[in-house]
C-alpha cells in the first residue's frame, strides 16, 4: 500500500513493463487476479505512470531475467527471495537501462495494452 500511494503522491513518474503472461498466471484465483487486473486497468489512467506490456504476439529481441527497477540514474534494484541487490555502478546501470529500452520497444502502450489487459480479464471470467 505504501508503494501504491508513491504512484499519486511526490511527482514521481513510474514507467512499468509486464509480460502478457503475468496477467494471465492465476496466482490467488479468479477473484483475485479480476481485481489485480481492474487495479492495473485504473492504474494506468493516471498521469504519472506509464504502463506497457509485452503481448504474446510480439517478436521477442530478449526477455526479462528477473524484474528490477530503475532509479533515475542513481540505482537499479533487484529484489530477490530473501534480499535485494542494489546496483550503483554507473555502467551497471545503463546495462539495465538499455535491458529496459529493449523491452519497451517490444511492448505496447496505451489503448493497445489496456485491450490486452481488458482482454485477460474477460478470458478470466
Amino acid at each position: 500500500m505504501k508503494r501504491a500511494r508513491l504512484l499519486r503522491e511526490g511527482g514521481h513518474r513510474f514507467a512499468f513493463i509486464l509480460e502478457e503472461s503475468v496477467l494471465r498466471y492465476q496466482i490467488g484465483g479468479p477473484t483475485v487476479m479480476a481485481g489485480q487486473l481492474g487495479y492495473l486497468l485504473m492504474v494506468m489512467a493516471l498521469p504519472s505512470v506509464s504502463l506497457m506490456v509485452i503481448p504474446f504476439s510480439r517478436a521477442r529481441k530478449t526477455h526479462a531475467l528477473g524484474n528490477f527497477n530503475i532509479y533515475d540514474q542513481a540505482e537499479v534494484r533487484i529484489e530477490l527471495l530473501t534480499a535485494a541487490i542494489n546496483v550503483t555502478v554507473p555502467s551497471e546501470i545503463d546495462q539495465y537501462r538499455r535491458e529496459f529500452e529493449l523491452l519497451a520497444s517490444m511492448a505496447v502502450t496505451g489503448s493497445e495494452a489496456r485491450s490486452v489487459i481488458a482482454k485477460a480479464l474477460a478470458d478470466m471470467q
